[in-house]
């Protein structure tokens, strides 16, 4: 352990933040909090929002459903754009409501990882940059698998956290801002906060600090995991995600399983696969955890039974994805489904082959 005043420290947080303002693609500081995804997230709202702001949330999947839940119990006036799960939000209508009505943010989600659907972060930040509203966005299961372009794409307040794809253990959250977010974190309105108050968080990461205590072990392997990033090689490590991704939904194809996923950009952290008519997920994911010791995951929420998924994202290769086709076809045929043996992995080494 090293004192998380002391110069050993700040060097690790420097590191990071220079690593991770070239992975988020922004020129902005990079803060640094001991937290969750979902605490960046009230501590996104509680920087930006008071009660009686109104806010515009792109509900489409669990996340940002959770979204609109921690603004609702810091009484923000929440209205909700709503598609289908695993489907987009309509760049146009998000445009509508802006001219119907002033808000001070439009809330998103980059990567919904209970649906695979990714949000055209591009598209729709063009349409807020025009307006007075701040675009606040969570890519927790994004950053580092799926590209994130901040600054360019005109999101104002990005949130992310360190358990996905940037490789290490959960318990850090992390936070960009804009200068047009800025404007707001900075008025002094009757905001309530003090933990994840930006400001003081901002203060501290002009020294390489964090305003409060941190977790300095975590942060030494965020920095560790960065580092692999950076020798792979950004463009890489998307590629690599995109191909992986592709693979397992070839292989996927070859068992006859469908896609949940109806929007047009795919995610490449997560892929959500339905289950086969008279099954229950837990079906699938227990056999796959007690026969095969892999470990693929369900649904909480409103897809509960209905879906199952799988995790690419980080340290991955080839055989990672080889494995869990095997072990799923296996599973499969344990479950009395219907499957042609050896069809996923000569799918999905087809298409690694081509790729």
């Amino acid at each position: 352990m090293v004192n998380h005043r002391g110069p050993e420290f700040s060097d690790i947080v420097q590191e990071c933040e220079s690593h991770l303002r070239t992975l988020i693609g922004t020129k902005n500081a990079i803060m640094f909090f001991a937290g969750s995804g979902t605490g960046m997230m009230e501590a996104a709202l509680v920087n930006a929002l008071k009660a009686g702001d109104k806010a515009l949330v792109l509900a489409n999947g669990q996340f940002s459903e959770r979204f609109a839940e921690i603004g609702v119990a810091m009484g923000i006036d929440i209205d909700s754009l709503e598609a289908p799960w695993g489907e987009e939000i309509d760049t146009n209508d998000v445009a509508t409501r802006l001219a119907e009505t002033d808000y001070r943010a439009v809330i998103g989600v980059h990567n919904e990882s209970a649906t695979g659907a990714v949000s055209n972060l591009a598209e729709l930040g063009a349409v807020i940059r025009k307006t007075p509203a701040i675009f606040i966005v969570d890519s927790v299961s994004g950053l580092g698998g799926i590209e994130m372009q901040q600054d360019a794409w005109g999101v104002d307040l990005l949130i992310s956290a360190s358990q996905k794809a940037l490789m290490c253990p959960p318990g850090i959250g992390l936070a960009s801002v804009s200068d047009k977010a800025w404007a707001l974190i900075d008025e002094d309105d009757g905001k309530q906060r003090f933990y994840w108050d930006f400001r003081k968080a901002k203060n501290a990461a002009t020294k390489g600090q964090t305003a409060f205590t941190p977790p300095v072990t975590l942060l030494a392997g965020l920095r560790e995991g960065l580092r692999m990033i950076d020798e792979e090689g950004i463009p890489n490590v998307l590629a690599r995600h995109r191909r992986l991704g592709e693979a397992l939904r070839a292989g996927g194809a070859a068992l006859n399983l469908s896609i949940f996923t109806k929007a047009p950009i795919l995610s490449d952290t997560v892929t959500v696969f339905n289950v086969p008519e008279g099954l229950h997920a837990s079906a699938i994911v227990g056999n796959m955890y007690k026969e095969y010791g892999t470990v693929i995951a369900g649904a909480r929420n409103k897809l509960d039974g209905t879906v199952f998924r799988f995790g690419t994202m980080g340290a991955l290769d080839e055989s990672d994805i080889i494995l869990d086709l095997l072990h799923l076809e296996r599973t499969l045929q344990d479950l009395q489904v219907p499957v042609e043996a050896g069809n996923a992995v000569a799918a999905a080494n087809e298409y690694l082959r081509r790729g």
